[in-house]
């Protein structure tokens, strides 16, 4: 994705850039989350400065790869921030947030991570940060969560679990049960 006043890319570069992406996502798919850019060349039958010139590192690769799931997550996060039941909504967002960090590797990475490679991303992370301060502030209003609770602790949060579950098999029950403890700790103390 282009930022703002950026020229569009050549047919040719547009085409090489998705067949990068399209080979990252296979790795990741895979289990392979290094995205040695590479071997993601090589993969993708582009020379590495190819690579490099779009994705000037794993992490810029990693944030393209997760650009849509992030996306949605943010669609999620205002959506639930104006819902009718704050705390109702928060669990929802959060479970949604747990299951694609579980379905796509290297999106919680993405997620937690406190600085980012691209400004597409820092700017996504920021509209999901707003949401969902403004949907803790509501749950913190109606006494159903803790004040001292800040987005940047939830993402933190999200990660912590997704790394818990992913250390071990991780059926539906303990998705289940990891979900329902991070829930429980946002309650007022």
């Amino acid at each position: 994705m282009k930022s703002r006043g950026e020229t569009p890319l050549r047919a040719d570069a547009a085409r090489n850039r998705e067949r990068v992406l399209r080979i990252a996502r296979e790795q990741l798919a895979a289990g392979d989350d290094s995205l040695q850019l590479n071997t993601i060349a090589r993969l993708a039958g582009v020379g590495v400065g190819t690579v490099y010139r779009h994705f000037p590192g794993r992490q810029a690769l990693l944030e393209a790869v997760s650009s849509a799931s992030l996306e949605k997550l943010a669609e999620r996060a205002e959506s639930a921030a104006t819902g009718a039941e704050p705390l109702a909504e928060l669990h929802e967002l959060l479970r949604f947030a747990l299951t694609r960090a579980l379905n796509e590797l290297g999106f919680a990475e993405v997620l937690e991570s406190p600085s980012a490679a691209d400004a597409r991303t820092t700017a996504l992370k920021s509209r999901f940060d707003r949401a969902l301060g403004k949907l803790l502030r509501r749950a913190t209003q109606d006494g159903h969560v803790r004040a001292d609770l800040r987005a940047s602790d939830i993402r933190r949060l999200l990660g912590g679990t997704t790394h818990a579950l992913r250390c071990g098999p991780h059926p539906p029950r303990l998705v289940k049960t990891y979900l329902s403890t991070l829930t429980t700790s946002l309650r007022p103390t």
